[in-house]
């Protein structure tokens, strides 16, 4: 316990200190009638593939002068925001009527971009001190046509901003596109474009402080409440008759076991043994690939631990909407803090085990999680250059991550290796174990490890499918989700369930007499990883409108690394939970 407690430290200081400075860092600025507010451009892209994104200023806006761009921090460049100063002035409690911020002619390759963009239903994103702004484009006329050769496009050129402040300070700000003021985008020809805004500010009674409870609110609706609470219920309800039916079955064939055991002893000692029992001098034999099941049980407790913490942040209030990449920059510090936990637990384990190479068994776990999910980087980074797309990050934004990797993780895990060697810590068995391993019995085909994987992911998954679908229309899509203390007894619910079909299963296993239940119960527990990636296919052919092989890679590829760590983490959950019921049942025994 004494290792752990210098890395649970540093976490949570960087918790308060998180907590305090993203709070602090949302705009608190007080202005004067007149003065000069900060507008930001920061995105524009198709509506349906979240991913792509680019530029402001790759399409052929006019600016109004010099283009200065926002300093970001790490999470916002991971996020693909990209800060540009707007070409609308809107000073404080200042109306404007259809005042022109440039004229352009636009030539026919920039109609055809435009035209192009409108098409695909592209949106743009700005940010008026600190609050989130919104719209399209343009606009597809279909009215009556049915050939889409036939059909008309328009580029909005007129924007309304309705911007409300309370005494000093800017509360909201919407942004609406004049409908009648647009620029005729169908033939392949120049035309002169004024882009055109207007402002209107008015009075409100709401506080600063509650200005982004508006954004906060649309996942907190009535409607989306119930689905949320019957997602709730229906998990509670899987996990009582789950955990009933399982206690029931368990504890009245374990009492039924135990007496059978009890009276063998006392009839006759050459009495052959079966079942459960029978094994005991295999069971608790070591698995094969230790050094990659250490490694898998040491990134599992790893990705437990950065989700904990993750949620902890979540709870005290840290990610609210639109705070611009503070959960990019969480999952990055904390994952590198956590580093030492996955360095120690593994290589504890792995000594636990007998193994000798330790060294070995360190840099595995190193690269089990972060390898996979650098290749996946390179992979996608590179369809981001190609495609000039803000999911594309900077050299010097590959240049920090690669520091913190070298000057943080690198560091922990290897302090966290060398004290998981030096805890001298021995294997708990409360039988010993034989020479020679008995001989697994054959097995009917739905006892084999494919089989019994779908048994175990599927409720698990079951508990957790609705609310999957809020989760994924938020990070592949549009919608805001900040009910996390719902989300949080979810993953709670989650992990009783994953415990308890892992033990179930570990049991039948021992009860068939096969031994083999350490990778089995780790596999098991993690299959759950499986089905929500199966879910992915689901949701982005059935739920979603995303197409494009950006987008499309984007999805598939990041939601496997997820996934991945899915497996991983619920995977030991899994293990650790069969652990303790193999230790328990074979505790409670009398073995020669």
């Amino acid at each position: 316990m004494k290792m752990n407690l210098p890395p649970i430290l540093l976490l949570a200081a960087l918790i308060a200190c998180t907590a305090t400075h993203v709070r602090s860092d949302a705009s608190d600025h007080r202005y004067n009638e007149g003065d000069a507010v900060p507008l930001y451009s920061n995105k524009v892209g198709p509506f349906h593939n979240p991913s792509e994104t680019y530029r402001y200023f790759d399409l052929p806006f006019c600016s109004a002068g010099d283009v200065k761009e926002k300093r970001e921090a790490l999470g916002e460049v991971l996020n693909g925001d990209r800060l540009v100063s707007a070409p609308y002035k809107l000073e404080f409690r200042k109306d404007k009527d259809s005042e022109v911020a440039c004229t352009r002619k636009l030539t026919k390759e920039e109609v055809v971009q435009f035209r192009t963009a409108v098409k695909k239903d592209y949106y743009f994103q700005m940010y008026y001190d600190d609050l989130p702004i919104w719209g399209f484009l343009g606009k597809v006329d279909k009215e009556g046509k049915t050939d889409p050769r036939e059909y008309k496009y328009f580029l909005y050129k007129h924007i309304q901003f309705d911007a409300r402040y309370n005494k000093d300070r800017v509360i909201e700000i919407t942004a609406k596109m004049d409908p009648h003021s647009v620029v005729d985008l169908t033939e392949d020809k120049g035309v002169d474009a004024d882009f055109m805004y207007s402002v209107k500010w008015s009075d409100t009674n709401i506080p600063f402080e509650n200005r982004m409870d508006k954004y906060s609110q649309s996942s907190s609706l009535p409607h989306h409440l119930e689905i949320h609470w019957f997602s709730i219920i229906n998990s509670c309800v899987t996990v009582l008759l789950l955990t009933g039916f399982l206690a029931t079955i368990l504890m009245r064939v374990l009492k039924n076991d135990f007496m059978k055991y009890a009276q063998d002893e006392e009839a006759a000692d050459d009495q052959e043994e079966t079942g459960w029992k029978y094994i005991h001098g295999d069971v608790f034999r070591f698995p094969e690939n230790k050094s990659l099941f250490a490694a898998a049980h040491g990134s599992g407790t790893q990705l437990f631990t950065l989700t904990i913490f993750i949620f902890m942040l979540a709870l005290v209030g840290v990610f609210y909407p639109y705070n611009r990449g503070a959960l990019f920059t969480a999952l990055v510090v904390i994952y590198a803090l956590t580093s030492g936990i996955a360095g120690y637990t593994a290589t504890s384990f792995y000594c636990q085990l007998e193994g000798k190479n330790w060294v070995r068994n360190l840099l595995l776990t190193g690269c089990l999680f972060c390898g996979p999910l650098f290749l996946t980087f390179c992979f996608l980074n590179t369809v981001a250059i190609v495609y000039s797309a803000t999911a594309a990050l900077p050299f010097g934004t590959i240049v920090v991550i690669a520091l913190i990797w070298t000057l943080v993780t690198s560091p922990l895990l290897v302090l966290g290796g060398i004290a998981g060697k030096n805890s001298k810590a021995e294997f708990q068995a409360p039988v010993r174990t034989t020479k020679y391993p008995r001989e697994i019995p054959t097995l009917p085909w739905y006892r084999t490890t494919i089989p019994q994987m779908a048994m175990a992911g599927f409720l698990p998954f079951s508990a957790i499918y609705i609310e999957l679908y809020y989760i994924f229309a938020s990070v592949w899509g549009h919608r805001i989700y900040t009910i996390y203390s719902i989300l949080f007894i979810v993953f709670i619910i989650l992990l009783i369930v994953t415990a308890f079909i892992t033990v179930a299963l570990t049991y039948f296993q021992l009860a068939a007499e096969d031994h083999g239940w350490w990778w089995r119960s780790f596999l098991c527990g993690g299959s759950t990883g499986l089905f929500i990636y199966g879910y992915c296919l689901y949701y982005y052919y059935a739920r979603s409108d995303m197409s494009g092989f950006m987008q499309t890679s984007f999805f598939f590829g990041y939601m496997a690394c997820i996934c991945y760590g899915f497996f991983l983490m619920l995977g030991t959950v899994g293990f650790r939970a069969a652990l303790l019921f193999v230790r328990h049942i074979y505790k409670s025994i009398k073995c020669e």
